[in-house]
């Protein structure tokens, strides 16, 4: 089974930039894509971006322009950059296959606060 573990959260200021990681243990992001979601207090887990084997990205309406998708291959490793931060990006970060058939990992927090 695969595992996958993100990190790069933290509390940030409206406005400000994170750039959170996933590894997986596996060779998962080039074969499948990856894809990156994100569970606010009280919702449901939402899809954020997705990259897919081939490159191609799309993006939830609410962070397109703001965030960006990509993966390192030979690092087995999904980013996502994100930029100019709002209160309403707070929530829990997971990663994924494009697909979302891997077992969840622990999430990373992200805060976005004054």
């Amino acid at each position: 089974q695969v595992q996958l573990v993100e990190s790069g959260g933290g509390l940030v200021q409206p406005g400000g930039s994170l750039r959170l990681s996933c590894t997986a243990s596996g060779s998962i992001f080039n074969v499948y894509g990856g894809a990156w979601h994100r569970q606010a207090p009280g919702k449901q887990r939402e899809l954020v971006a997705r990259i897919s084997n081939v490159g191609s990205r799309n993006y939830a309406d609410s962070v397109k322009g703001r965030f960006t998708i990509s993966r390192d291959n030979a690092k087995n490793t999904v980013y996502l950059q994100m930029t100019n931060l709002k209160p309403e990006d707070t929530g829990v970060y997971y990663c994924n296959d494009y697909w979302g058939v891997q077992a969840w990992g622990q999430g990373t927090q992200v805060t976005v606060s004054s």
